[in-house]
């Protein structure tokens, strides 16, 4: 049986004392020095992998250009859900829409970053690491985690899926990731009785007489009870029965989401995923499922969230690693383009469209120009959001959007 001493060494070198899936959160011992308790505003990541076609998003239906471009997938303006006389949301986005009548939606057009890369794997490593370059094998949240923890054991980051997103690679304080095929556990050792014995020294280890001069030793006890207590609550949420939220995996994602902030467990980022937008035949019935499960599910999440009073804390942010071709295919589809646009969702937005919509006058080798670049949003984000120091995350500053309302911000 291990003494308390050879537990909390043991502790300290390899920092596993706990996981989820098939990922270890690894809570160090150098978050003593992290931002105290107090920042509670949360980012909720909806990346759409495959590529979303932007112009099938945000419609510029009143552009005779665009219905040539797309004979079969143009939307005319009986079918759009209009925001002005030029520019509309795909009719499948009513649970945006709702949003934006509330103020609640700020739609950045444009987004796109210097010689674009078609390829999904290329292009997804850009936005995620926040790297054009490609030189940076870390992603930008997961180098936020530092400053996105606090001094009571929290998870600062939960993924909800199978495979580690590059975005989050690299947090020193690891990332809580939510499996459906590897259901949530406690690991705190091999069998049943091995895990009663290591609980119990974990709670031995918070009562006081332990070398009470030692303030690491004393935050590594905290840390540990703390964090065991945090990731208890955790289990217990994770048993809500998500099917009854809604049909599809993206809105019982979100409904789990809303369901952790509610539980108050300290998480700032949660990151979650739609797949399926790489639409290069038949895209108009596909398109349309997808983009009505993304804003029925960002929708359902904030409705959730205000039934509590928490949705005011709370911004979502959607992105996709490319847009698609102004010219829809011979397959009723469209292929791999650049520019393209993203939503930022909650009522901390200052809402609206932000910049102008692509000329469609004037391509890129047939490609939406783009000309906002995508670290402005997260250069907002990160600054006034989360509170971290974007320019130690992204490597150089970016002027701000103007996104944020200032009552929140």
């Amino acid at each position: 049986m291990l003494n308390r001493r050879q537990f909390l060494s043991q502790t300290l070198r390899s920092s596993s004392l706990l996981a989820l899936a098939p990922v270890v959160p690894q809570f160090l011992a150098n978050t003593a020095l992290a931002a105290a308790a107090g920042k509670d505003s949360v980012l909720v990541v909806v990346q759409m992998s495959g590529g979303n076609d932007g112009l099938n998003t945000i419609i510029p239906y009143g552009n005779d250009l665009y219905h040539k471009a797309r004979p079969t997938l143009h939307f005319t303006k009986e079918k759009i859900l209009k925001i002005d006389d030029h520019i509309g949301l795909h009719p499948a986005l009513r649970g945006l829409d709702q949003l934006r009548q509330k103020g609640h939606l700020a739609i950045v057009q444009g987004v796109g970053y210097p010689n674009p890369d078609r390829s999904h794997f290329e292009s997804m490593d850009v936005w995620q690491s926040g790297d054009p370059t490609r030189k940076i094998d870390t992603g930008w949240l997961g180098r936020s985690a530092p400053d996105l923890q606090d001094k009571h054991g929290s998870v600062p980051l939960m993924y909800f899926g199978n495979r580690l997103p590059l975005a989050l690679n690299g947090a020193p304080g690891g990332v809580v990731t939510i499996n459906d095929e590897q259901p949530y556990r406690l690991n705190l050792g091999p069998d049943a009785e091995r895990q009663k014995v290591r609980r119990k020294l974990i709670e031995e280890l918070a009562q006081p007489g332990v070398d009470p001069t030692n303030d690491l030793l004393q935050f590594v006890q905290r840390r540990q009870v703390e964090t065991l207590a945090t990731l208890d609550r955790l289990e217990r949420t994770l048993k809500i029965d998500r099917s009854s939220f809604g049909l599809n995996q993206l809105t019982q994602n979100l409904a789990l989401v809303a369901a952790l902030i509610r539980q108050g467990l300290g998480t700032r980022v949660f990151y979650v995923m739609i797949d399926g937008f790489d639409t290069h035949s038949g895209q108009a019935e596909i398109h349309q499922r997808l983009l009505r499960e993304l804003g029925d599910g960002l929708n359902f999440m904030f409705a959730e969230l205000a039934r509590s009073g928490h949705d005011k804390r709370v911004l979502a942010m959607t992105f996709s690693e490319f847009g698609r071709r102004v010219n829809e295919n011979g397959s009723k589809g469209t292929d791999h383009g650049s520019g393209s646009c993203l939503f930022v969702v909650g009522p901390g937005v200052k809402g609206g469209l932000v910049g102008e919509h692509p000329s469609l006058s004037d391509l890129d080798s047939g490609d939406l120009r783009y000309h906002t670049d995508f670290r402005r949003v997260y250069s907002t984000l990160l600054d006034q959001w989360l509170g971290v120091d974007s320019k130690v995350v992204l490597g150089k500053t970016f002027d701000h959007l103007d996104i944020i309302s200032a009552k929140n911000g």
